[in-house]
């Protein structure tokens, strides 16, 4: 049996994702307000030729899908966001020790989607203000929970592609 007493087996462990998660959903809140504060609604303030800081409001789901709906919106997606915080919460804790190495990209995922849970709640929308483009090709504002749910499931997918760990755990072979 493996030594669990060290660095590694510590750095492995559930709570490091929920650590992580609080980390995202901390500096997620923290830009968006310092946005909020400094910028104004959909007035460009170009730190490149391709980047810029920009200021809007999503009152719907990626790529302002659901955006017009209606209202109903709000409180839908907040429900899933909810469900799928809840579900991650329950899957870091049961995460098989050879899954472990989900614990950070999970965090990720989980900070983002409260950090914009957050957003939506308390203010009935999503506060977005990086802005990437190229000649008159724009891509939708998005932030930095946006970037971590991205930057986690790129990861998750990448794990799960490799082999390095098992979608569910799997019955032990008799």
């Amino acid at each position: 049996m493996p030594n669990q007493s060290g660095w590694g087996a510590r750095w492995q462990r559930p709570w490091v994702g929920l650590a992580i998660a609080v980390v995202v959903v901390a500096l997620d809140q923290w830009t968006k307000q310092i946005a909020v504060d400094q910028l104004s609604y959909r007035y460009p303030v170009p730190v490149t030729s391709w980047f810029d800081w920009m200021l809007t409001y999503n009152t719907g789901a990626a790529f302002s899908f659901l955006a017009d709906a209606g209202g109903w919106q709000r409180y839908f997606l907040s429900g899933i966001a909810l469900l799928v915080s809840l579900f991650i919460v329950v899957w870091l804790w049961r995460l098989a020790p050879a899954d472990r190495i989900l614990t950070v990209p999970l965090g990720l995922i989980l900070g983002g989607g409260v950090g914009n849970l957050i957003d939506r709640v308390a203010q009935g929308h999503v506060v977005d203000f990086i802005s990437l483009h190229y000649e008159e090709w724009f891509w939708p504002a998005f932030n930095l929970a946006d970037a971590a749910i991205t930057a986690g499931a790129s990861c998750w997918l990448i794990i799960m592609l490799a082999g390095k760990a098992s979608p569910i755990e799997k019955p032990p072979v008799s």
